[in-house]
């Protein structure tokens, strides 16, 4: 495969100072992650990305709080950077983004400052 990646962002708060359960903060990801694929799915870089399975590299990563992966979002859409902003229903809850799957240098500038999800 070549160097196609998905980057995944979540908020840490949901579970550091939240309390939501782990499972609950996996469903998010898994959330924006399916409707972003279902969006780009005639994507070129997507249908390659989908083309090898049991290859695929994703990289989840942690926004501290709403505010920050809500700026994000706004900053990948000034951008033109394709991703879906999962708001949870029915709290209406930025909870967690998914960028489609993109050759990295197009889009490991807008996440380079971003921690791996602990």
């Amino acid at each position: 495969m070549s160097n196609i990646v998905q980057y995944i962002v979540v908020r840490s708060d949901l579970r550091n100072t939240l309390n939501w359960p782990l499972g609950a903060v996996i469903a998010q990801c898994c959330h924006a992650t399916a409707a972003v694929m279902s969006l780009h799915v005639d994507d070129e870089e997507t249908q390659t990305y989908l083309k090898d399975l049991d290859n695929m590299h994703k990289v989840v990563l942690e926004a501290k709080d709403e505010a920050a992966l809500v700026k994000l979002s706004e900053k990948l859409k000034e951008n033109e950077i394709k991703h879906k902003l999962w708001i949870e229903q029915p709290e209406n809850t930025p909870t967690c983004l998914a960028i489609k799957p993109y050759v990295k240098e197009a889009v490991h500038k807008y996440v380079k400052n971003l921690k791996l999800l602990k």
